[in-house]
Formats: C-alpha cells, structure tokens, sequence
C-alpha cells in the first residue's frame, strides 16, 4: 500500500516465504506367501506467511496492514497414516489356491486395499457467511482467530482393488509372442466416508 498523493494505491508483488518439515517412518513387508504389506506414517509442519500468491493482496485489500507472519498453509496435514495391503495368487507351479478340476481359478488375481487416515487441514473461519460462492455475494468476510487456525476433522478413507491377468500368446509357432491382458475392479470410497 503506497500513500501518494492524489490517490493511494497499491502494487502487486510477492514477498512471501514458506517453509516445510516432516518426517515419514514406513514398514515394508515384502511379499511373504500371498500377502505384502506396507504402511507408514508422516508427521509434516507446512507453515508460510501466504498459502498462495494473492495472500498479502487479500489483507491488502481488507485494509490490513503488509503483515509478514507465518501461518499454517493450507496444505499442512500434520498427521498421515496410510496402509496398503495386497493379498495375490500366482501361477503355475507358484499357485497356491483352490483348483477345480485341476483348473487354477484364481491364478494372477490379486486383491489390494488402500487405507488412508489423516488429520484435518486447516482454514480460517469466519464470524458471518458471505456469499463468495454465489453470483451475488454480499457482506465482508470477518476473520474469526487467525487466518488458517482453524482445522477440519480427521478424515478416513479405504480404497479396492481386484484384478486379474491372462497370458496372450500371439505370432506364428517358434516366433511366439506374449502379452498380458489385466482386468480389474476398482471401488473408490469403499466405505463412503
């Protein structure tokens, strides 16, 4: 914010810094008979004094002075927990499921299961409803605590997989060719969460 003379006025550039840490710890269990298991956890502070390149504008504009202060971005999720299981049959001599008639009927068929747990993000609450998202908003947003000191709550999500794989064998005898056909059912939000 510039005060000239006749008219203040404003300027756009930005000076806003941002800095993040964490830390993630994983266990990975190879493939041992059927099943592979891998699971970890990140703890991750994201802090900056502007979640994009608009911020300082924003208060700016608000009548708030240029501020330098540094705040949660809006992509600091301080908690992560994901787990991915996968439980697989393989083929010929390495099957190790049912058979009908000698017929390996879950040969290079897989199920995986993706869990995702984490932590809210944060935003910055509001005193009124403004109407941003309509066509005629009216009202001034009121900040209500500090910008982004607000969090959503944990969030907990479980996504599936099954598939199966066929061997293709294509081209004249002796100069064969082999392709793999996979196939698979995908169910996102398995729980609807």
């Amino acid at each position: 914010l510039l005060e000239a003379y006749p008219v203040t006025y404003t300027t756009f550039d930005n000076y806003d810094f941002g800095n993040t840490q964490g830390l993630t710890l994983t266990y990975d269990l190879r493939r041992t008979g059927n099943v592979t298991l891998r699971a970890s956890y990140t703890l991750q502070f994201a802090s900056a004094t502007g979640s994009s390149a608009g911020t300082s504008l924003n208060l700016v504009n608000s009548g708030e002075p240029n501020l330098r202060v540094v705040f949660p971005t809006n992509r600091d999720q301080r908690h992560q927990f994901i787990a991915t299981f996968d439980y697989r049959y393989g083929a010929g001599k390495e099957y190790n499921g049912p058979t009908i008639v000698n017929t390996q009927i879950f040969a290079n068929t897989g199920l995986n299961i993706v869990g995702n747990l984490g932590s809210g993000s944060p935003y910055s609450s509001q005193r009124n409803a403004t109407g941003d998202a309509f066509i005629n908003g009216s009202g001034t947003p009121q900040l209500e605590g500090s910008i982004n000191g607000s969090r959503l709550p944990w969030q907990f999500n479980v996504n599936m997989q099954i598939d199966k794989s066929w061997a293709l064998n294509f081209g004249k005898e002796g100069k064969q060719k082999q392709a793999m056909l996979n196939v698979y059912l995908l169910f996102t939000n398995l729980l609807n969460t």
